[in-house]
């Protein structure tokens, strides 16, 4: 049995896509800002994944110009979502400073580690009570496998409500997900009990 692997840029090459050069990061940074500014998201340019299934096309070409007929503003308006997010996230890169970065990594390991593991403890303790079971926190092994905690024998995780929204999800979780949302007052939680 034979194995190998077709790099993207072959891909491109070998389906005669056009060819973009980018300098070193810009990417990376149009990527963080398109992810701020949703410029790409299926109710600007359409639902990629279907429309691929709908095109009985066969180059890039026609590609093109398929998808232009039905979405003929589509890249503009996708452009100036992300041209105008960057503008504005322009100004907050420009304003950072050493100091900034210091303080921001000091509230990420100081701040931001040990509260979240104290909500952790609280929200997986709350529900237990509720549910009237008995809990735990993860140990270090059950942790690297993306297990938060266990209520009576069942494992799960801890997520923000944000989470939930954000596009750029790339991962499988395959135990019970809880969602919290700190606000001023406390933290509102959301789970389904028959997880449990």
């Amino acid at each position: 049995m034979k194995k190998f692997k077709i790099s993207n840029d072959k891909i491109a090459e070998l389906s005669n896509a056009p060819l973009y050069e980018f300098p070193k990061y810009v990417t990376q940074v149009i990527n963080l800002v398109n992810s701020n500014a949703g410029g790409t998201r299926p109710k600007v340019v359409g639902q990629m994944s279907e429309l691929i299934k709908e095109f009985d096309g066969k180059t890039i070409t026609e590609w093109i110009e398929w998808y232009s007929e039905r979405y003929p503003n589509a890249v503009d308006n996708a452009t100036e979502k992300i041209w105008d997010m960057y503008e504005t996230m322009k100004g907050a890169f420009n304003a950072i400073t050493k100091d900034m970065v210091e303080n921001w990594v000091k509230d990420l390991v100081y701040g931001k580690t040990f509260c979240g593991l104290k909500f952790q403890t609280a929200i997986i303790s709350a529900i237990a009570n509720q549910l009237g079971k008995k809990w735990r926190e993860a140990n270090p092994e059950e942790e690297a496998k993306g297990i938060d905690g266990f209520i009576g024998e069942k494992p799960l995780q801890i997520k923000s409500t944000t989470y939930k929204l954000e596009a750029r999800l790339s991962e499988t979780i395959n135990v019970p997900i809880v969602y919290y949302d700190k606000k001023k007052d406390g933290i509102n939680i959301e789970y389904n009990p028959i997880d449990f």
